[in-house]
Formats: structure tokens, sequence, C-alpha cells
């Protein structure tokens, strides 16, 4: 051993100790995604990437996911210090005695991207139509979690509808093949893999959004234990100074974002991924999102097809979904990115 020290050079020994001794100072983070990697992902590989949780003091791992209210389960199980899923998952286990619910300390989606989508020819034309019919969705996908409030909302027995479970990237292969008769996703992933599946999600499909239905919810955005609040809260603050200043690059230079994602998932579509960040599919400036939000508050836009700004409904209500990142995007983070 006192030989190999002695090999090594005084300057290079004395930068691997002080290397060592930084990432030690680190506060291990495992994160959770909600879903397999995506283009809206992006900004929490481009925190990474950027070394931003670095300049937060974190060490973050980032996971694929399973579903929006998994990460949730994730996080109460003590696997996860934090992930991004969905808060109406955190009030529903936040009912559960003997549990203690996430925190939700970012919002991303300020309204849900839930959605139920079947064939136009299926001849669901409406949820009461979706009595006695097969509907598909990943165990621990949000918008099935919720699915039993939306038909109740609307007066439907949701016992009446068969439940059936698959893989996350089963949702829309198995509605294609018609081995379901209706889907429940997110229209962020759902709609853009219609396309890959080489569908037209306008004209072959019909959508029935949960926010056009009775519930009106947030939807995703950062949670983090209750343990990480109490004995680390500088880090969960540090969290989401990190995502924030990764999410407005990324709102700044998508084709940047889809380019790291791609190293780091070759697999991956370009093109699809790039549509789902596009800002005329997912990502939206600042003054795009306001007129959609007004129009959508005024529902002017029910029943018929816009003008230049907005060409489909759904698109128009896939892209509000991102609303709120809007403002937490311009705003500067509260101190200066500082190494610790």
């Amino acid at each position: 051993m006192y030989r190999l020290l002695k090999a090594i050079p005084i300057a290079a020994l004395a930068s691997f100790l002080a290397a060592s001794a930084f990432a030690g100072d680190l506060l291990p983070i495992k994160f959770t995604l909600d879903w397999k990697t995506q283009g809206v992902h992006a900004w929490f590989y481009l925190a990474k990437e950027n070394g931003y949780f670095k300049d937060e003091g974190l060490d973050v791992q980032i996971d694929q996911g399973e579903g929006s209210a998994a990460t949730v389960t994730r996080v109460i199980s003590g696997a996860y210090d934090a992930g991004f899923g969905d808060v109406n998952a955190i009030v529903q286990a936040a009912g559960t005695a003997g549990i203690s619910p996430p925190v939700m300390v970012y919002m991303i989606y300020n309204k849900a991207p839930l959605a139920l989508f079947t064939k136009a020819n299926s001849g669901i034309t409406s949820i009461a139509a979706m009595s006695g019919k097969r509907l598909g969705s990943p165990a621990g996908a949000a918008a099935l979690r919720l699915f039993p409030v939306l038909a109740k909302t609307n007066g439907i027995d949701p016992g009446s509808v068969e439940i059936v479970n698959m893989a996350p990237n089963l949702i829309e292969q198995m509605l294609v093949n018609n081995q379901v008769d209706i889907s429940a996703g997110f229209t962020v992933t759902s709609y853009i893999n219609l396309f890959a599946e080489g569908q037209n999600p306008d004209k072959d499909y019909r959508w029935f959004f949960y926010s056009d239905y009775g519930l009106p919810l947030y939807s995703n955005g950062v949670m983090v234990s209750r343990a990480l609040v109490r004995d680390h809260p500088d880090a969960a603050a540090g969290l989401v100074r990190a995502v924030n200043r990764a999410l407005k690059e990324v709102v700044a230079d998508r084709q940047k974002a889809i380019d790291l994602l791609l190293r780091l998932e070759p697999l991956l579509n370009a093109a699809i991924e790039r549509r789902r960040l596009d800002i005329r599919s997912v990502i939206l400036t600042c003054a795009r999102r306001s007129e959609i939000a007004r129009r959508i508050g005024s529902r002017h836009i029910s029943g018929r097809r816009n003008d230049g700004l907005i060409r489909r409904d759904n698109e128009l209500r896939l892209r509000s979904t991102l609303a709120s990142s809007c403002s937490a995007a311009v705003a500067e983070s509260p101190r200066d990115h500082r190494s610790r």
C-alpha cells in the first residue's frame, strides 16, 4: 500500500481525496419518475446532467416509474425520497389510517391530463355508454385510480365497467388491437404515443377529458417524503430550485433537452419525443398558455374548431396541462446557484 501511494503524484492524490470528500458531502436522493422516460421528463435529467442537483448538495438517482399514483406508493414505502407523481393520489393516501403521505412541493401540471379514450367507431359516444365495456389501464395509473370518482360523478356504477390491467407500454397498443374498448391515461403520453402506433388521435379516436366531466383537478408535480422535509428541509428546497432551473432551460431550448434524452436512452423515438416537447405539442410560451387558459375558461372552443392559434381541441387541452410550469419557470430561484 505504501509503495502504491508513493507512486501516485502528490497533486493527483490531493485531487482524488478532494473529489471523494466533495462526493461525500452530497445527500443521496432516490427519485422516481411517474412513467417510462419521455420528453416531458427532460428537466429532471437536465438538472442531473448539468450539475444543478450537485449545486444544491444533492446526489440524485433517477429511476423510471410505473404510474403517477405508484409514485406516491414508492415514496410512502421509503424506497424513494422523492418523485414526480399525482397530487390526487397523495390526497387519497392521506385518507388512509396510518399512512404518512408525501408532500407536494412543486406543481407542474396545474390541470390534470387525465382522459379516457376510445376508437371513434367504437359506438362509445358518452361516459354513460361505457357500462359493460372493458377499460384498460396500468394498476398504478392515476387515471385508473380516479375512474371510480369520475364514474360516480357522472351517474355510472364503476362496477359495471370491466377493468383490465396491463403494463404501461401496452395502453395504446391493446386499444389499437381491440383487446380493450377504452383506455385510461395521460394525454401527454397517450395522445403522442398513438402517433407512434401509426394512428391519428384526432380523427380515429374519441377523448373524454376528466376536466370536462366534473373533475377539474391539479395533477403531477414533484413530491418528497415527510422524512426528507423533516430531516433535510434545505435538501427539499434545493431539489425544487434545481428542477425549476432545468425546466426554464428546457422551455428555452427543447432540442438540447431531446438530444440529452437520446444520449441517455438511445431507443427513444426522437421524432415522437420532439413532438412531445415541441412548442406546438406540449411546451408553450407563457403568452400562448395565457391565451389557451382564457379560451378554456370561457369555453369558446366547445364544439367547434379554433382559429389559427390552436387547430384541435384535443391538442389544446393537452397543451394546457403544463400551464402552471410557466409561472414557476419564469420566476428566478430565490437564491443564487452556488456550489456547496
